[in-house]
């Protein structure tokens, strides 16, 4: 036990006595949308989680930062890359995951495991059996997709769900995908991300405006400008390529706009191509990967936010939520989004943004025809956006006898 008891965060001078164990095999300071999501969970609660979890760059400073305790199995530097991240990393999680839970379990004798997502369900099925503990899963629509490669991880993780108090999924679509796979009784609840202020580092007005500023005149964009804005992994099924089409005839129209990418990814390239061959180098702005920390001038430097993600059924990967649609409508900006699965979760049509259908030429061009024109539609949607993107999920509801058969918490 001393070999992780050092890896505990600092609880104050209080006495407190966590009974939930939170398990997730990726946490911050690394970031992503599920290390993100558990994040917050565990914020809510922080006199009564414990948080386990694999090691990662950075997290010596990180944890003893934190008002709950961190305790962390050891994953090699050499492991966390390469083709040893593919294989030996996943057994290595179920592995220590389920020894320290056992170690803490003596320590805290906590009553309740919530287990972070769908992966390394193993460990957490043989817990349930070697411990007296109840336990909730956490689903976020990729990892159901991982169960699903063969029959034993299939029925395995079936009966890991029948065993289980009750079930959280990020997104009604999320719900619906695994409903769709899995014939179960247990609560299912909906719990959807939020958006944690601290993330951006930014509180005031003033340092939001100027910000904004920065990132204009970074890009040498016009104060008087349009500018849409898309963030996230460059790939084809995300439909950057769909908004490029529209600056042509945008600009035709005699609108100033301008487009901001953030992100890298395999599809890069070939944007670039079809920008050059658009003659729109002036107008497309590649601003590559932008830390969290920074995206806050992105989101405040734009006018509208735009992702027109497709739905490809050969894909093995599909998002449960659209976290960068709740961080535009959290910063004040409408959104333009496709029709399909996660989108519906975040943006409502007419009151937060605009819903499209992305094989629609002309139903695209007239979304941005419309907010481009319309700058007090923009300020409508992006205020009502606003409001909604600030509500709060609160975990402690799976713990109140009532709310157990909702399938829905909002």
């Amino acid at each position: 036990m001393e070999q992780i008891s050092s890896r505990v965060a600092t609880v104050g001078e209080q006495t407190v006595s966590p009974d939930i164990l939170v398990v997730c095999r990726t946490f911050l300071p690394r970031e992503g949308g599920i290390e993100e999501y558990i994040y917050n969970r565990c914020l809510q609660d922080t006199d009564r989680v414990i948080l386990l979890t694999a090691s990662c760059a950075g997290d010596k400073a990180f944890d003893k930062s934190q008002l709950f305790p961190v305790y962390r199995w050891h994953i090699p530097q050499f492991w966390r890359d390469g083709l040893s991240n593919n294989i030996l990393k996943p057994t290595l999680n179920i592995v220590w995951s389920a020894i320290f839970a056992i170690k803490l379990y003596f320590r805290y004798h906590y009553r309740y495991i919530e287990w972070g997502h769908g992966y390394d369900f193993i460990s957490l099925l043989l817990l349930s059996y070697l411990l007296p503990i109840r336990f909730f899963i956490y689903l976020h629509g990729n990892d159901i997709l991982y169960t699903l490669r063969n029959p034993i991880m299939r029925s395995l993780f079936a009966w890991t769900l029948k065993r289980a108090e009750g079930i959280v999924c990020n997104s009604g679509w999320t719900r619906d995908l695994l409903t769709t796979h899995f014939q179960i009784n247990t609560p299912t609840h909906v719990l959807h991300p939020v958006v944690r202020r601290k993330k951006f580092g930014v509180a005031s007005p003033t340092a939001i405006e100027e910000l904004r500023l920065r990132v204009r005149n970074n890009h040498d964009i016009p104060e008087h400008a349009v500018v849409i804005l898309s963030v996230g992994c460059l790939q084809q099924y995300k439909g950057f390529d769909l908004i490029i089409d529209n600056l042509p005839l945008l600009l035709t129209f005699g609108f100033e706009v301008h487009y901001i990418l953030c992100g890298q990814g395999p599809f890069e390239a070939q944007l670039q191509s079809q920008v050059r061959r658009l003659r729109l180098d002036k107008w497309v702005h590649f601003a590559g990967h932008v830390a969290e920390r920074e995206l806050a001038g992105y989101y405040a430097a734009c006018d509208i936010f735009a992702l027109l993600t497709l739905f490809d059924r050969s894909a093995r990967s599909y998002l449960g939520f659209g976290m960068v649609y709740l961080e535009a409508a959290y910063f004040g900006k409408p959104i333009i989004a496709s029709n399909f699965g996660w989108v519906t979760d975040t943006v409502r049509h007419g009151e937060n943004g605009l819903i499209v259908n992305p094989y629609s030429g002309l139903e695209m061009f007239q979304a941005f025809r419309q907010l481009c024109e319309n700058q007090q539609l923009r300020e409508q949607l992006g205020r009502r956006g606003k409001i909604l993107a600030n509500k709060r999920s609160l975990h402690r509801w799976l713990y109140i006898p009532e709310s157990r058969y909702s399938c829905l918490l909002t």
